[in-house]
């Protein structure tokens, strides 16, 4: 079916900037959309940005004018463009292709880390 891979994360300085990529392999038959997810030890994965077959988007309100999430067809290829990070922005960073014939499908993350 679908793989995804994360790329991209890494260590940044507050105020700092990442992208993130996806690369998406396998058939994208029945795939509605993508996402960025991320999880901090202990706590629930927690929805961050959306995309969906007709180019809409969705951002959670905490990184609302920060984040951009974007997609390049010709390349397989999801991004999570991260702008002005805080330190709450630390977490694995999970990529999802949602499925109209579920389950969805899920990367193994990318650890990105906001700190001095």
């Amino acid at each position: 079916q679908v793989q995804l891979v994360e790329s991209g994360g890494g260590l940044v300085q507050p105020g700092g900037s990442l992208r993130l990529s996806c690369v998406a392999s396998g058939s994208m038959r029945n795939i509605n959309g993508f996402g960025w997810f991320r999880q901090v030890p202990g706590k629930e994965r927690e929805l961050v940005a959306l995309i969906g077959v007709t180019g809409s988007t969705f951002y959670t309100v905490s990184v609302k004018g920060r984040f951009t999430i974007s997609r390049d067809n010709a390349k397989n290829t999801v991004y999570l463009q991260m702008n002005s990070l805080k330190q709450g922005g630390t977490a694995v960073y999970y990529c999802v292709a949602r499925s109209s014939n579920t389950p969805d499908f899920w990367g193994q993350g990318t650890q990105v880390t906001v700190s001095s």
